[in-house]
C-alpha cells in the first residue's frame, strides 16, 4: 500500500485547468443543476476527490449495483458515512494511516482530508505549514520537514466508490458560486444619509441597509496590502478558528487552500497586538454610540478583523449579545443573505432556550441544499455583495450568513445604543445567560454591572427608555383597540380589519 503512510510518526507540537461541468442532483435546484468547478479543482496530483462519485452514479455504473464501499468496509459497512468518519476522528494518525491500506474503500475513507485537519490542529496547533492537503501536512510534519519524498505523487486509482455525503464534500470545496446566488441584490443603498435620518429610517426600525462612501477617509483602504500587514505584525499571532497563527503563515495557507470549511482569521485582539491597524480606521459616524463602552475594559469582545480566502465566511447566527453590529469592506468583496428575527432560515435549527443552532456542515451546502427554498417564501431574505469600501449595517437580532467571494479583509465591530439598550438588558439577564452571553469571562454578573455603569454614566437613561417603551406599546393597543371597535351595527357589523 501507499508508501506515504509506513514513516508517520506521532508529532511533537512545535514552539491553470479548464473549467469543466458536472452532473449533480441537490435538492431545490430549479433549471439548470449543473455546477462550475474552480479552475483549480483537481489540479493537485495529490488530490482524492476523485475518488468519489455521487450515488446516483452507481445506477449509471457498467455493474450497477457494486459500490467499492460496501465490499471494502467490513463490519463498519452498516454505518452511514457521516457516523463512520465521527468514528474514524477518534483514531489517531498512525492508525488512520494503517487502517487506509486495509482495503480501497478505507484508503478513500481514511483520506478523508478533514479527520487530517483534525490532526494536524490537534498536534500542531497554528505552527503548520500548509502542503496542499491536510494529509500532506500531517505528514510533511510528522518527518521534520525531510518527508517530501514520502508523499505519493498522485493518488492511487480508485474507481467505484460511491458516496453522496464524502462527495459534497469535496463538491462544495471545487465548486464556484452559481450566478443565480449572487444575483439577488435587494438591500437598501444609503450614500450621504444624516445621522437622524439612520436613527429614524433604519435603526429604529431594525432593518439592514449598506452605507457607501462612509468610510471613505479610512487610512486602510490604502495601506492594507499583504506586505504592509506582514510588516506591521511580524512576530504577532492571530486567532484563526482553534489555534492562534501569524499571518506569513496564514496567507501561504490561504494561497493553498481548497476546502469545505477554510480556516477563517478572526480576532479581537489586533488592535492591542498591532496599535498601528486600529490607527488606520474609524468608527462611522452613525455607530459611535456604544453604551458597552462604560465597563472600560469588562466589556465584552466588540471589534474583530476578518481575513478569509473565498469560501471562507460565516454559517447562519445572530450577533452575540443582542447587539446589532457593522461590518466595513477593505479588502476583496463578500455575499450576505439576512433573514429577520422571526424568521428561522431554511435548514438552520436553533434550540429552544436559544443556547445551540444545528446548521449545515458549511456554507457552499446552505447555498446548494436550501437556498432554492427561499423563493417561495413570503419573506424572502435580504441580500447583497458588499465590495471595498462599503459597509453593511447588522441589525439586532438578525439571522445572517457572510461567504468571502474572494480574498477579503474587512473590520466589524458590535455596539450598544440606546434604540438597542432594553434588548440588550433583557438578553443579559435571561435565566440561561450563563450560556448564552459570550465574549467576557464573567457571563453571570454582566447585566448588573452593565447596569450600574449605565446608571453612573448616565443617569436616568433606563427608566427614561422603559417609560418611552411602555408609552409606544400602549398607544399601538389602543389604535388596535379603535380599529376593531370601529363598527357600524346598521351595517350588519361590518368592522375594519387589518
Amino acid at each position: 500500500m501507499p508508501g506515504a503512510f509506513h514513516a508517520l510518526l506521532p508529532l511533537k507540537p512545535k514552539s491553470k485547468s479548464k473549467r469543466r461541468r458536472i452532473r449533480s442532483h441537490p435538492k431545490d435546484h430549479a433549471g439548470d443543476p449543473s455546477f462550475h468547478l474552480k479552475a483549480s479543482a483537481s489540479a493537485s496530483p495529490r488530490d482524492i476527490g476523485c475518488l468519489v462519485e455521487p450515488l446516483g452514479n452507481l445506477f449509471l455504473a457498467a455493474t450497477p449495483g457494486a459500490n467499492l464501499r460496501d465490499a471494502g468496509l467490513g463490519a463498519l459497512r452498516p454505518l452511514p458515512d457521516d457516523l463512520l468518519l465521527d468514528v474514524l476522528g477518534l483514531l489517531p494518525a498512525r492508525d488512520l494511516a494503517a487502517l487506509s491500506a486495509c482495503s480501497k474503500a478505507f484508503y478513500v475513507v481514511a483520506a478523508h482530508d478533514p479527520l487530517w485537519r483534525a490532526l494536524v490542529l490537534d498536534e500542531l496547533g497554528g505552527a503548520f505549514d500548509f502542503a496542499g492537503t491536510w494529509r500532506a501536512t500531517y505528514l510533511a510534519a510528522a518527518s521534520g520537514g525531510r518527508g517530501a519524498h514520502l508523499i505519493p505523487p498522485r493518488a492511487l486509482k480508485i474507481r467505484g466508490f460511491y458516496s453522496d455525503y464524502l462527495f459534497q464534500s469535496w463538491l462544495c470545496a471545487n465548486m464556484e458560486m452559481r450566478h443565480e446566488w449572487l444575483a439577488r441584490d435587494n438591500i437598501e443603498r444609503r450614500r450621504g444619509v444624516s445621522v437622524e435620518q439612520f436613527i429614524a429610517e433604519v435603526e429604529e426600525p431594525n432593518r439592514p441597509v449598506l452605507l457607501e462612501g462612509c468610510i471613505d477617509g479610512w487610512p486602510a483602504l490604502q495601506k492594507w496590502s499583504r506586505e504592509y500587514l506582514l510588516e506591521i505584525s511580524a512576530g504577532k499571532e492571530f486567532a484563526v478558528g482553534p489555534v492562534s497563527m501569524t499571518l506569513e503563515r496564514y496567507f501561504r495557507y490561504a494561497d493553498n487552500v481548497q476546502e469545505e470549511r477554510p480556516l477563517y482569521l478572526f480576532d479581537s485582539k489586533f488592535a492591542e497586538k498591532v496599535p498601528e491597524m486600529g490607527r488606520d480606521y474609524e468608527v462611522p459616524v452613525y455607530f459611535r454610540e456604544d453604551l458597552f463602552s462604560v465597563l472600560g475594559e469588562e466589556r465584552p469582545d466588540y471589534r474583530w478583523v476578518i481575513i478569509g480566502p473565498a469560501g471562507s465566511g460565516s454559517s447562519f447566527h445572530v450577533d452575540p449579545n443582542s447587539t446589532s453590529a457593522w461590518n466595513a469592506i477593505i479588502k476583496g468583496s463578500k455575499k450576505w443573505v439576512m433573514f429577520p428575527p422571526e424568521v428561522v432560515p431554511p435548514g438552520v435549527h436553533p434550540s429552544a432556550d436559544g443556547a445551540e443552532v444545528t446548521s449545515p456542515v458549511s456554507i457552499m451546502e446552505w447555498f446548494m441544499n436550501f437556498y432554492g427554498a427561499c423563493k417561495t417564501w413570503e419573506k424572502r431574505p435580504i441580500e447583497c455583495v458588499c465590495r471595498a469600501g462599503e459597509v453593511v449595517f447588522v441589525p439586532n437580532g438578525w439571522w445572517h450568513l457572510v461567504i468571502n467571494l474572494e480574498e477579503s479583509i474587512a473590520i466589524t465591530q458590535n455596539y450598544v445604543s440606546r434604540r438597542n439598550l432594553l434588548n440588550v438588558l433583557d438578553f443579559l439577564k435571561k435565566p440561561n445567560a450563563s450560556e448564552l452571553v459570550s465574549g467576557t469571562k464573567d457571563r453571570v454578573n454582566l447585566h448588573d454591572k452593565f447596569c450600574g455603569a449605565i446608571e453612573a454614566a448616565h443617569p436616568g437613561m433606563i427608566n427614561q427608555l422603559q417609560l418611552e417603551a411602555q408609552q409606544k406599546v400602549a398607544a399601538w393597543k389602543k389604535k388596535a383597540s379603535f380599529w376593531d371597535s370601529a363598527a357600524d351595527a346598521r351595517s350588519g357589523g361590518f368592522k375594519f380589519s387589518f
